[in-house]
């Protein structure tokens, strides 16, 4: 199918949810969640994804659930909030080389009545890509160009996400000068951007193209450190 845009039921859907987030309520009102939220969801997926290797050749673009779409099921097991459903609908796009899809960076969409966000890089290292991050960054190439990619981005109006740590980890020198960016446990940007009119249209494909465009240098760092051995 062509995709021509989500339509406003699915913003009133999770606006609803929010309001009504129990089972009856959505199992009473599924056919709306599978009309107005995952179909047109699934037809993104897949346009979005064709845009998205003129990017990144290897993005994983995959219209099915726990691929690029996340089930809209909470993870309630160690949470004190037991309300069983997400109130958005989140996308990724992992520019995925092998290995687990968290692992590589991606394209990171995120809906929410009033709201889209779109991000992109890794929300969080795993032990080993946290060494080989930090030690990329102290690499006298390697540091300066992931400097670059970041002063690039954030001068573009996106948000660099926020440092993890105080300190500077244990055996790298605190008066590295970039010394910040060890302080990182993951590394994303990203902007809010309300609800924009294309939204509602097939035009939404090539407005997060270009926000992801303007993104890239981050990702494509990121994903020449996570190809290193």
């Amino acid at each position: 199918m062509t995709f021509n845009g989500f339509p406003p039921e699915a913003l009133n859907f999770f606006a609803e949810l929010a309001v009504n987030n129990d089972k009856s309520w959505f199992e009473r009102h599924r056919s709306d969640y599978d009309n107005y939220v995952m179909a047109p969801s699934r037809d993104f997926v897949v346009a979005l994804g064709e845009r998205l290797r003129e990017l990144a050749p290897k993005v994983m673009a995959d219209p099915r659930v726990n691929k690029s779409i996340f089930r809209i099921y909470r993870d309630i097991r160690f949470s004190k909030d037991k309300t069983p459903y997400k109130t958005h609908l989140a996308l990724w796009f992992p520019v995925n080389t092998g290995g687990a899809k968290f692992d590589h960076p991606g394209y990171y969409f995120h809906l929410e009545p009033g709201n889209l966000m779109l991000g992109a890089g890794i929300h969080g290292f795993s032990k080993p890509l946290l060494k080989t991050y930090r030690d990329a960054v102290i690499d006298p190439n390697l540091g300066p160009s992931l400097a670059q990619a970041i002063t690039e981005v954030a001068n573009q109006g996106y948000g660099v996400g926020e440092k993890t740590y105080k300190r500077t980890p244990q055996d790298y020198d605190p008066d590295h000068k970039l010394a910040e960016l060890l302080l990182y446990s993951g590394l994303t940007t990203g902007i809010n951007l309300g609800i924009p009119t294309e939204l509602f249209s097939a035009e939404l494909v090539n407005y997060c193209y270009a926000h992801y465009q303007n993104m890239a240098p981050i990702v494509d760092w990121l994903e020449n450190i996570t190809g290193m051995d």
